[in-house]
């Protein structure tokens, strides 16, 4: 396996890593909040448990999303499998919605349906349960910023959702053991508040994950930097194109050349190799291949 596919599956396993721990901790929020739901008598609570149930959903897709795109190119896929990181954050946003949606139909049953105020005990255990998301959803969407990984940065998007569900809830619950009874549904209201935001975020996730499988253009800087590390090679007295585009965790480059028109062909041949080794030994780049075409200077 070349070095910068090694670079990749690498960073592919440490956001793997990542995701199963935030599965382990969703598996373990989703617990607190149903038994703190059904016994806080907190409809807010169970639909915030539910969250975290779908959350365990699409944090599995993103994993294999990060198992799939670690493997190295292969006869039917040359370019490598990147896509399928992006491919999971677009089912990530998919059930945001799905989530956004259920929440959103459960509380206006609930606010219709008279029921009991909640217990305040519930409300200690969401300050614990925003507080470990919050956390949490920095540390992975530091590690999403460190690999260039969408996926990762979209789950933690997911993670602030929970936790803002859980920040809502909490202030529904205050409201609602505060007022005594007539403000039961203040609970509810809450978690409708939560659902319109989670559908908000939802949109930026999805937006996100499309432009990475639709093959948006990268930052213009990062382009100028790859264009930067091209002309300081010996040799390169000029560029044409230069089309940079992400696949998963790497990225994808395809640059023209201008040399000297009247160099032999192993010379532009070795000029040409002489850029796609600079820009590959580009680690910070996150560059997987390099298409490097030579034109003569007019």
């Amino acid at each position: 396996m070349s070095a910068p596919h090694a670079a990749v599956r690498a960073r592919a396993h440490a956001g793997a890593v990542l995701v199963l721990r935030g599965i382990v901790l969703n598996v373990l929020l989703a617990a607190v909040k149903f038994a703190g739901g059904i016994w806080g008598h907190s409809h807010a609570l169970i639909a915030d448990g539910v969250e975290s149930a779908i959350d365990i959903l699409s944090s599995l897709l993103v994993w294999a999303g990060f198992r799939v795109a670690a493997e190295p190119p292969d006869a039917d896929h040359p370019y490598g499998h990147g896509k399928a990181e992006p491919l999971a954050a677009l089912a990530v946003a998919l059930f945001v919605f799905a989530a956004a949606g259920w929440i959103g139909v459960r509380s206006v049953h609930f606010i219709l349906t008279p029921h009991v105020v909640p217990h305040w005990f519930t409300l200690p255990l969401l300050a614990g349960v925003v507080a470990l998301k919050l956390w949490f959803a920095r540390r992975m969407n530091a590690a999403g910023t460190a690999l260039g990984s969408t996926g990762l940065s979209v789950e933690a998007w997911h993670h602030w959702s929970d936790a803002l569900t859980s920040a809502v809830a909490f202030a529904g619950i205050a409201v609602a053991v505060a007022g005594g009874k007539g403000w039961e549904a203040a609970d509810d209201w809450a978690a409708l508040v939560a659902s319109v935001v989670i559908a908000f975020n939802g949109v930026g996730m999805f937006r996100r994950a499309m432009g990475d499988v639709m093959d948006t253009a990268v930052s213009e800087n990062f382009t100028n930097e790859v264009r930067a590390l091209a002309l300081a090679v010996p040799g390169v007295l000029a560029l044409d194109k230069c089309r940079v585009r992400r696949s998963g965790l790497s990225h994808l480059v395809d640059i023209q050349v201008r040399v000297d028109g009247d160099l032999t062909v192993r010379t532009g041949h070795d000029i040409a190799h002489a850029v796609k080794d600079v820009l590959l030994a580009s680690v910070s780049h996150a560059i997987s291949d390099v298409s490097v075409h030579i034109e003569p200077m007019k």
